[in-house]
């Protein structure tokens, strides 16, 4: 564990700066005031009992919402300090609450690391609540005190005695500040779950008192639970590899494991905060994890046929791998704070996974000789999938125009002006590129279904003529090649049929998106078409409606005599103007934007659904098929 430091009193507490602006612009601190913002409250006070814990102080947090969304946070760690502040005369405590940047994390005398917004979260929860009250069990005593948008309405008071120690603090978000006020109980379980893979042993407990329902989660085997439940849906070929060590004050864990998948998916932390966009420590453990794989084949002559070498990206095919480093003073870069940028953290992770991999290779060599199968076995693959692109690169320079003849573009050239939808079928295909706007809206129709790419190498998906059509079409190509500067429409629109062939096919885009294309997504190009269920015509005019609930309100409104009701089960059925009118005007239509807003999550989701397991396909299926609203059978 972390160096710990029993000294966590008043003078810890260092005052950067005061509190006024917060409610004033909220959204600097916690990012905005929609759900996102509320949500960000509840991780302010959980990060600093994450911090007792990463401190070696606390195992148990309890987190409850109550009937009227007021939330309340309760730890055993060492209870936040109530002596007297040296510099600001007030009880600690009341610093903490009260003032901006006031925490034990800046001097390195409180805590060694911590996660959260670095000493501003609990103030600003605060400033950012109606109320807010904090319950302190510390040296024997209980001591109580509220506040009111920020401004404490009472002393710090002695309540009782404790014989334990910890803080509870209840807080209910103030209405003149979010727009949205209600807890998202999946939200905060994705986080809470999270949180408790990267803080090894820590039982944190979930009551959603407007359910009744209870979540438990302790993971006593850290990231490497972490990396088993990523993995639950797939074919794995050995036991998670755990590295763990503290190197130059900085906190190493690693865990990793391979499928028999094509995919990498990993997924890196700093004091719990994702990075989205990685950084030094990812980087330091790709370098390493190649150098060490490309060692050991050479050391035990495991290279033949024409491979001296592997490259990362053949080494990370099918490569499940949580990084988690825990830094004193972390630096970030950009501006969502997503890139980690300490130099000295590369190197650091390099040496320890270089040191205890290798070891672990000498100790395990079947599990290493697996790992070096499987990435020359997509060395192979990567050179077959290269000579598949020249050819391709070679057809298409050779061709007068590079565009798929199925292909019916738009005049407009500016992408932010053009969109394109991809179609299921010819038939829904010529009724799109009749109806369309020419001059703005382009029309890929599709034959059939396009290839799993779940389950297949880039060789065989560039050998997929849909695939390839779909790849030109778009022109930000794939791989190595792809470049969303590239791309060709900033809004590609995938319409397919309301049935579940349909459905199936638009799972099948989205895969293939989201594995090989996801920064059309991350930067919000791609987009679902929802045509119409139901056509309703009463007296010669034609009502559409989108589902089951819509269909029962209009007939209340219009009555159920002398109607006649069409269901429509595929997009060939409308001619092009009722598919124009309701599908594609960009004056009607609704489209839904595709979001990312957990990775993790879309991960698993896509490895379910699209993978090789059939049984946690029957479960997702047996427990939302009471959600479905159609079902075509």
């Amino acid at each position: 564990m972390l160096e710990n430091n029993t000294r966590y009193s008043a003078e810890e507490i260092q005052v950067l700066e005061g509190l006024e602006a917060v409610r004033r612009r909220p959204g600097m601190y916690i990012g905005s005031t929609s759900a996102r913002g509320l949500h960000h409250l509840v991780y302010e006070v959980v990060d600093n009992s994450i911090d007792e814990a990463m401190a070696g102080y606390c195992n148990k947090i309890d987190v409850i919402v109550h009937p009227d969304n007021a939330v309340t946070v309760i730890d055993n760690g060492r209870g936040i300090p109530v002596d007297i502040h040296p510099k600001m005369g007030l009880p600690a405590v009341e610093v903490v609450l009260t003032v901006l940047h006031a925490g034990g994390k800046f001097g390195g005398g409180g805590y060694k690391v911590s996660g959260g917004l670095h000493g501003v979260g609990v103030s600003v929860v605060n400033a950012l609540s109606e109320w807010l009250e904090v319950e302190v069990r510390r040296d024997g005593f209980v001591y109580h005190q509220r506040y009111e948008r920020g401004v404490a309405v009472s002393r710090l008071q002695k309540t009782g005695k404790a014989k334990s120690t910890g803080t509870k603090v209840t807080f209910k978000p103030d209405p003149e500040v979010f727009e949205e006020l209600e807890f998202n109980q999946e939200t905060l379980i994705k986080r809470l779950k999270e949180l408790s893979f990267l803080t090894k042993g820590v039982k944190i407990t979930l009551n959603d008192e407007r359910t009744g329902q209870q979540f438990v989660y302790q993971h006593n085997g850290g990231v490497k639970d972490f990396v088993l439940h990523l993995n639950k849906n797939k074919n794995v070929l050995h036991k998670p590899v755990y590295l763990e060590e503290l190197k130059e004050q900085v906190m190493v864990e690693v865990a990793f494991q391979y499928t028999d998948g094509f995919v990498e998916n990993l997924f890196s932390y700093v004091n719990n905060i994702h990075t989205v966009d990685g950084g030094t420590h990812e980087t330091g453990f790709k370098t390493s994890l190649t150098r060490v794989i490309n060692d050991y084949g050479k050391k035990y002559n495991i290279f033949k046929n024409g491979i001296s070498g592997l490259l990362g990206e053949d080494i990370r095919e099918g490569l499940t791998a949580i990084i988690s480093v825990k830094v004193p003073e972390p630096q970030f870069e950009g501006q969502t704070k997503s890139k980690l940028g300490n130099s000295e953290v590369r190197g650091i992770v390099d040496t320890v996974v270089s040191e205890k991999l290798s070891t672990f290779f000498e100790e395990n060599p079947s599990v290493a000789r697996k790992i070096l199968e499987k990435s020359v076995n997509a060395a192979r693959a990567r050179e077959a999938a290269r000579k598949a692109r020249e050819l391709t690169r070679r057809k298409n320079a050779l061709e007068s125009s590079t565009l798929p003849g199925k292909l019916a573009d738009c005049s407009e050239r500016d992408p932010s002006l053009s969109e394109i939808f991809i179609v299921e079928g010819d038939s829904a295909g010529g009724s799109a590129k009749q109806g369309r706007d020419r001059r703005y809206q382009a029309i890929l129709p599709l034959r059939g279904k396009i290839l799993n790419v779940e389950k297949a190498r880039m060789d065989k998906i560039l050998a997929n003529e849909e695939i390839r059509s779909l790849i030109t079409a778009l022109g930000t190509g794939i791989g190595e090649d792809f470049n969303i500067e590239k791309a060709r429409y900033h809004k590609i629109i995938i319409m397919t049929d309301a049935d579940v062939d349909g459905a199936h096919i638009r799972t099948l885009l989205l895969t293939f998106f989201y594995r090989y294309m996801r920064p059309l997504i991350e930067n919000g190009y791609v987009f679902i078409a929802q045509p119409p269920l139901y056509k309703v015509r009463k007296s010669k005019k034609d009502h559409y409606v989108f589902s089951d609930k819509e269909l029962e309100k209009l007939l209340d409104r219009i009555g159920r005599d002398k109607i006649a009701i069409q269901r429509y089960k595929g997009l060939g059925e409308m001619n092009p103007d009722q598919l124009w009118e309701t599908t594609m005007n960009f004056d009607s239509r609704t489209v839904l934007q595709v979001k990312l807003e957990d990775a993790i999550e879309a991960n698993h989701i896509f490895s379910m659904l699209m993978g090789d397991k059939v049984e946690p396909r029957r479960e997702f299926i047996q427990d939302n098929a009471r959600s479905v609203r159609n079902l075509d059978v």
